[in-house]
């Protein structure tokens, strides 16, 4: 039995758009363990994938740190992998496959391209379409790329959510990472009330922070769903999502979630990217896209709102 490794750091919404492609290598390879390398937020989240048969710790320490490098390709170098997948397709990766795991077929971006296509080309196109190529090329049915199920994550959440409301409830994603400010409507505050009046308080707002978000959330006149004081676990929020009657959120993590649940919501985008290249979004969970997101008045969003639950 033959062992097969998938590269797959982060971020959250990547690991969630990365599912279909790991159910489908797993089909592929359906006599071969299959493992993924990945980071510590979602070491957690990706040990119960039912498609993994182990989830492997990157520290992602520099890459001058060699006494790290020598430990990691000792480790790995155990499992005698035949055949790697890279879908995180980064510099450190392409590392790597240099320096760390070299006597193994290897599927990038860099052997996915068709002929004559240049890389800078192959990474115009979607995310999900980038993996769908990059599987077929490795002679892999990509039946589940574009058609990802994260259910095998939705746990029973009933008991933390009634210390929060009895009520349908609304979810609100207003953050994002600190390096991506540009990706935050300014204007959920603002939003809150505007709902609370326009639906009589027939909806509890809650709110799902991250560990870094927390503080941020208390400034919000919403419900702040925690695990004692801590942020909920990523198969928890995901729950959260699948049980809520609404979801309104910038372009982050959960909105992948948000999309493969075909959750019905709201997702803002500014001139960042567009819904079609990160590949957010559906009939039921609608981008909303503005040139420049503070100019995205709040009466706005809430028409939209109201179009959806009234």
């Amino acid at each position: 039995m033959s062992n097969i490794l998938i590269i797959k750091h982060g971020s959250l919404g990547d690991l969630i758009q990365a599912n279909g492609a790991i159910k489908d290598i797993k089909k592929s390879f359906k006599s071969s363990k299959l493992f993924l390398l990945t980071t510590r937020p979602y070491l957690e989240f990706m040990s119960e994938c039912p498609y993994l048969n182990g989830v492997i710790l990157d520290k992602r320490s520099p890459r001058w740190n060699l006494f790290y490098l020598f430990n990691l390709k000792k480790s790995l170098k155990r499992y005698n992998f035949t055949h790697i997948f890279d879908l995180q397709n980064s510099s450190r990766t392409k590392f790597y496959k240099n320096f760390i795991i070299k006597n193994a077929v290897w599927s990038s971006s860099a052997t996915s391209l068709n002929e004559g296509e240049k890389i800078s080309e192959f990474n115009k196109e979607s995310v999900l379409d980038r993996m769908e190529q990059q599987l077929k090329k490795s002679n892999i049915s990509a039946e589940n790329v574009k058609n990802v199920d994260i259910s095998w994550c939705i746990k029973d959440v009933s008991r933390n959510l009634k210390q929060y409301t009895n009520d349908e409830y609304i979810l609100i994603f207003p953050f994002c990472s600190k390096k991506n400010q540009q990706k935050k409507w300014p204007y959920f505050q603002e939003l809150i009330i505007k709902i609370r009046e326009l639906f009589k308080n027939k909806y509890s707002i809650l709110i799902a922070p991250g560990p870094n978000e927390i503080e941020e959330a208390k400034k919000l006149n919403a419900k702040i769903v925690l695990n004692n004081d801590k942020p909920v676990s990523i198969g928890h929020l995901i729950s959260l999502i699948y049980n809520s009657k609404y979801v309104v959120s910038n372009d982050t993590g959960p909105a992948h979630a948000c999309t493969h649940l075909k959750k019905k919501g709201l997702v803002l985008f500014g001139s960042h990217t567009s819904p079609e290249k990160v590949n957010i979004g559906n009939n039921n969970f609608r981008p909303i896209v503005t040139k420049n997101l503070p100019d995205l008045k709040v009466l706005e969003v809430l028409k939209e709102i109201s179009k959806d639950l009234n």
